[in-house]
């Protein structure tokens, strides 16, 4: 396998708060964590699908690179309660 680019999936955009001042879309919660192969030629875009199967077009590319990480998951720990399990467990194998 090429090299892994990790994708959010985001959750829908919030509705306007205005007890926080926060526009609506503004803020969108990250759904789920996806791994995803990159695209030929370009390491650094994102393939078409994630390892899950699920479309990456809506998805949002993280900075975080796991080749840059060697010994670390190949996701942010900060989202580790997010992680797709597919995803997960396809890199695992």
């Amino acid at each position: 396998m090429g090299e892994i680019v990790v994708v959010y999936e985001l959750d829908n955009p919030m509705a306007k708060r205005s007890s926080l001042g926060i526009a609506a879309g503004e803020q969108r919660p990250v759904r789920k964590l996806h791994a995803a192969p990159s695209a030929p030629g370009e390491p650094s875009a994102t393939g078409p699908r994630t390892l899950c199967g699920k479309d990456t077009f809506a998805m949002q590319t993280a900075c975080w690179k796991p080749s840059e990480h060697p010994g670390a998951p190949w996701y942010p720990v900060q989202y580790a309660s997010v992680v797709c399990s597919d995803c997960d467990a396809v890199i695992e194998t």
